[in-house]
């Protein structure tokens, strides 16, 4: 799922490396004041309330581990236990409940020390990505304590989403901190046709967006939020004579990992400023009706067969017929050695597949045309 760079995000980079800016502190630039805007901004597209702070991050990735820090945290101030200063062994074992999660979950549970092991899935509902509600209501029950669901709106094989709003309900009857993967898909809410698909974002506790992606900023760049401000600043604090006082708005150094970073915000701002909301749904409408567009010719085709309903901007599909993983990573390699379209693999409910992702603005549908062209041929060959 790879995006694009507008002209306006273009040249917002190129100022980026231009004035150098580390917009770490606020003591010797304003860089801070033009981030908060633009992750205000952000959050007022997908959504999410004032009670919502944020920060800009590298990717996805990042976002995941920063959101999953300030679970693990909140997991301390449930048993009583501060990790940030005790270290996550003082935590003990975790649960991780999810139903389709994307593969950053699993390195950044690694990676903070909450173990692989700690993640437990959920199952789906039948032919679906989705969580089982019903399902994760036992699971959670099951558990008896605090625990940590993550939840997506949108996942990378189908688009499906988790149904947010019913997850966010369980929280009457079990203590668990919700955080919601929203990489790509939290832009279906810029589109009123596919809004529905992210209600309940806002009863998240972290989030985490992509902004090289739908976007369309050069890499790399991404958005955090989390309703726990407190908690985000307590993990990330960074004190030091020379870095002042933390004060009431916290600078971005004591809110994420890094210390030093670009001015990620300055792309996105310029691209917000130039395109605006109305500018962004036309590249998510588009993208959209260019993939439902490719999922219908591959559904007509005798040589291929779509495994998932197009619900978004990814195209699954496969091979008609028996499909070995050999015969799918050979058709890979010959789709690109064709040079006119580039798909990635996948496996989906047990069989080799294949995605188109849509994400570029500038995507048209004679693009569509040439890619269905050239399946076609490396299928007939």
């Amino acid at each position: 799922m790879t995006g694009g760079a507008t002209p306006a995000s273009l040249a917002g980079d190129w100022l980026t490396s231009a004035y150098d800016q580390n917009p770490a502190s606020g003591m010797d630039s304003s860089a801070q004041d033009l981030e908060r805007e633009t992750v205000g901004w952000l959050g007022e597209l997908f959504g999410l309330g004032a009670e919502f702070s944020g920060a800009f991050v590298t990717g996805a990735t990042m976002s995941t581990v920063t959101g999953l820090a300030i679970a693990r945290e909140w997991l301390g101030e449930r048993a009583g236990v501060a990790v940030s200063e005790a270290g996550a062994a003082a935590l003990g074992p975790v649960a991780v409940l999810s139903g389709s999660p994307h593969s950053s979950i699993s390195k950044a549970l690694s990676f903070l020390g909450m173990g692989r092991s700690a993640l437990r899935k959920v199952p789906v509902l039948p032919g679906r990505e989705a969580v089982d509600v019903a399902k994760l209501d036992e699971m959670l029950g099951a558990l008896g304590g605090p625990a940590i669901v993550v939840a997506n709106a949108g996942t990378v094989n189908t688009v499906d989403f988790d149904d947010l709003r019913a997850i966010a309900a369980l929280k009457e009857r079990h203590d668990f901190w919700l955080h919601v993967d929203a990489a790509f898909g939290g832009f279906a809410a810029l589109a009123p046709e596919h809004a529905a698909l992210t209600a309940g974002l806002d009863q998240a506790d972290s989030v985490v967006v992509d902004l090289h992606k739908w976007l369309n900023v050069p890499y790399d760049s991404a958005v955090q939020f989390t309703r726990r401000r407190d908690l985000q600043l307590r993990v990330f604090s960074n004190n030091a004579a020379y870095l002042g006082e933390i004060g009431e708005t916290p600078d971005f150094l004591h809110l994420t990992p890094e210390n030093s970073r670009r001015l990620r915000a300055l792309p996105a701002w310029f691209s917000l400023v130039a395109y605006g909301r109305d500018g962004h749904r036309e590249i998510v409408e588009r993208c959209v009706a260019l993939a439902r567009d490719l999922g219908r010719r591959v559904d007509g085709s005798p040589h291929w067969q779509l495994l998932a309903p197009v619900r978004l901007n990814v195209v699954c599909f496969t091979l008609a017929g028996d499909v070995t993983q050999a015969r799918v990573d050979a058709l890979v390699d010959k789709i690109a050695r064709d040079g006119t379209t580039f798909l990635t693999p996948t496996v989906y409910d047990g069989r080799p597949a294949l995605r188109a992702a849509f994400s570029n603005w500038r995507t048209t549908a004679a693009d569509v045309e040439r890619v269905f062209g050239a399946l076609e041929r490396v299928a007939a060959g």
